[in-house]
């Protein structure tokens, strides 16, 4: 890696960023760590050295200056780019077992996976590192001062992975600072996991401020949370797969109910209020699906190349057809979409109608005006069924590694971050770039390509939008070498 120089460089929008730079263009964004901040911390073996169930490993840790490429792709002339620091266990450790005091809370809606990750952690902290003293926080961030804590061990979260929901309970919202730090310290809490989306990560970050600025030994590990797959830089988030899974049950309900009558429309709404990834992935899944609508993708109604025209060309051809709409999608073309658009829930997400029950009405009144063709409509509205569900078997092995890594990472002395997969390599990864962005559906990608090449509906882009799309994907593709180069200056 040559000569490599550490610094933080401080950044309105990204407060001291740690980053590592080396040759041929290596960027490390690295994540905190309790050194940073506190010198002189002492360090200890790691138990795993020692934990019989490893010694069939060849390699027990990680090397210390393993990272894992952000991008996977390159050119022959390619910079090496930004990089992450890889998750795992490290052969010295910031805490003994008996030190350990940690606690977990998740925050925000429902997905499955939830428990799964909380049985890993309580697990991977019990057998791997001998921590007898863990505390599940009941009710979100309120929970640290408003609600009581539950204790955890093996034997109580022995089962919870095949339930869906969370045994803490979750809530919006509730984030005092100063508030969750005092509780923290007063409970002389070490380590912190915190489970949850981007809201929540974000809350994450800045409780690791405090506890940084207040100077207190508490590793602070986040565990990226959200259905919609919506979260930047990481491969996936967990949960995701089981939702595709799940809606393809609703999907075949649509597609049967469609079949069965003459001129039968099937009509289902899917999660994804920013983000179309559910109902994207499930069509492709499904192949049973004529038409799919995301947030990402524009579309209009009325007119030469709209969805009515679209619809009635299908009915005509087929006889049925099956519709997937994200709950992001045509929000704009919603009436008094303005003032629905300004309320947020407690987590700051802007509260969306319901698109599903809007355009199945819209598609009845067209028809019903045309006075040509007498349509059946069915509508399904699966959201809260799918966050419910237990997390089906990939999930759980994901969710394994992801409690795991985190797990490794705290008791590394690593904080201030979130872990994730990147380029399939489980990674610790800063706040600020889980924090910075959402991850959506580019339209103008070979995935969407292959959507509509499966489903057949039109693009309901003009040339000229698509050339637009592309200009704005642009930056995006130089932000690697943009960022490497401010880091020079």
């Amino acid at each position: 890696m040559g000569s490599n120089k550490s610094n933080y460089n401080n950044n309105s929008d990204r407060n001291q960023i740690k980053v590592v730079t080396g040759d041929a263009g290596y960027v490390l964004q690295d994540v905190p760590h309790l050194c940073d901040y506190i010198p002189d911390l002492p360090t200890y073996p790691n138990p795993l050295q020692d934990n019989p169930a490893y010694s069939v490993v060849k390699q027990y840790f990680v090397n210390a200056d393993d990272t894992v490429t952000q991008k996977i792709v390159v050119h022959k002339k390619s910079p090496r780019g930004i990089h992450f620091r890889r998750a795992g266990p490290r052969q010295r450790v910031y805490f003994e077992s008996d030190e350990v005091h940690a606690c977990i809370v998740t925050c925000g809606g429902l997905c499955p996976g939830l428990n799964t990750v909380i049985r890993e952690i309580v697990c991977g902290l019990y057998y791997m590192y001998g921590v007898k003293r863990i505390l599940g926080i009941d009710g979100g961030y309120r929970g640290f001062y408003a609600r009581n804590t539950i204790p955890l061990n093996p034997k109580t979260v022995n089962d919870i992975h095949k339930r869906g929901g969370t045994i803490l309970g979750t809530s919006r919202g509730g984030h005092d600072t100063s508030k969750i730090v005092d509780s923290i310290q007063d409970r002389g809490i070490n380590q912190v996991y915190i489970i949850g989306g981007d809201g929540t990560q974000r809350g994450a970050s800045v409780i690791f401020e405090e506890i940084k600025r207040r100077g207190l030994k508490v590793a602070v590990a986040g565990i990226p949370k959200t259905i919609d797959n919506d979260i930047p830089v990481i491969d996936k988030s967990f949960g995701f797969d089981s939702a595709v899974e799940e809606a393809q049950r609703a999907i075949n309900a649509a597609h049967v109910e469609a079949c069965s009558i003459e001129n039968g429309i099937g009509v289902v709404k899917l999660m994804g209020r920013y983000s179309g990834f559910i109902a994207m992935y499930a069509t492709l899944a499904s192949r049973d699906v004529d038409c799919c609508l995301i947030p990402e993708s524009p579309f209009y109604l009325e007119g030469p190349g709209g969805l009515f025209e679209y619809i009635e060309k299908r009915l005509k051809e087929n006889g049925h057809m099956v519709l997937v709409i994200a709950e992001g999608a045509g929000q704009e073309l919603l009436s008094e979409s303005i003032h629905s658009m300004e309320k947020e829930d407690a987590s700051g997400n802007k509260l969306l109608k319901d698109v599903g029950l809007w355009i199945s009405q819209r598609i009845k009144d067209h028809f019903a005006k045309k006075n040509k063709m007498a349509i059946n409509l069915k509508y399904i509205d699966p959201t809260y069924m799918i966050r419910a569900i237990p997390s089906n078997a990939s999930d759980n092995v994901y969710c394994t590694l992801l409690a795991q890594s985190a797990v490794h990472g705290a008791m590394a002395g690593y904080t201030g971050f979130t872990v994730g997969p990147v380029n399939g390599r489980h990674s610790y990864i800063p706040f600020y770039r889980i924090n910075e962005k959402q991850n959506n559906v580019v339209i103008t990608d070979r995935m969407w390509a292959r959507l509509l090449s499966s489903t057949n509906q039109p693009s309901f882009l003009s040339t000229n939008d698509v050339i637009e799309d592309k200009r704005e994907d642009e930056p995006q593709v130089l932000d690697q070498e943009i960022f490497s180069e401010d880091n020079k200056n």
